[in-house]
């Protein structure tokens, strides 16, 4: 469903997003999770989240994009291929496409991330779909059509 705001990707264009700010403005609210877009293009898209406790984003896989993640504040729960793992502050994860990952606060604290995808895909367009949407099964539904693909429920221990 398109809204008419949504982003046309293309070559990084110069400037300042500001903190506390999505570029373009841009902000989205993903099941309980404050996505601010910080930079977009063809070739990256980098997003700041604020992930109150007890939320999280279950084993997906990116067949055709990295993911990174710079934690700025709180603990991540991760898995990354098979293994549980934890990441603080100033820690960098590292998400290869094609291997199964996921993040979780299990904390009381909120936790802060900067992520980036390379290259940006369908991502942005993804986010645009998923804001304000209540329905986990339609998350997952349109998610396989932008190139994210969950795994099945139960299909990771511990997740």
């Amino acid at each position: 469903m398109m809204t008419g705001d949504e982003i046309v990707l293309g070559p990084l264009p110069k400037g300042i997003t500001l903190a506390k700010e999505g570029m373009r403005k841009k902000v989205w609210n993903v099941l309980g999770h404050t996505y601010w877009m910080k930079a977009a293009s063809d070739s990256s898209f980098a997003f700041e989240t604020y992930d109150p406790p007890g939320t999280g984003v279950p084993p997906h896989v990116h067949p055709l994009q990295d993911e990174h993640i710079y934690v700025l504040e709180g603990v991540f729960t991760l898995y990354l291929d098979g293994e549980w793992t934890t990441a603080g502050p100033g820690d960098t994860v590292l998400m290869p496409r094609n291997r199964p990952h996921a993040y979780y606060n299990r904390s009381e604290a909120p936790t802060r991330g900067l992520f980036w995808v390379s290259p940006a895909g369908k991502l942005v367009a993804l986010f645009d779909q998923l804001h304000n949407l209540t329905d986990p099964e339609e998350v997952v539904r349109l998610s396989a059509e932008h190139d994210v693909d969950f795994l099945p429920p139960g299909s990771v221990e511990g997740a």
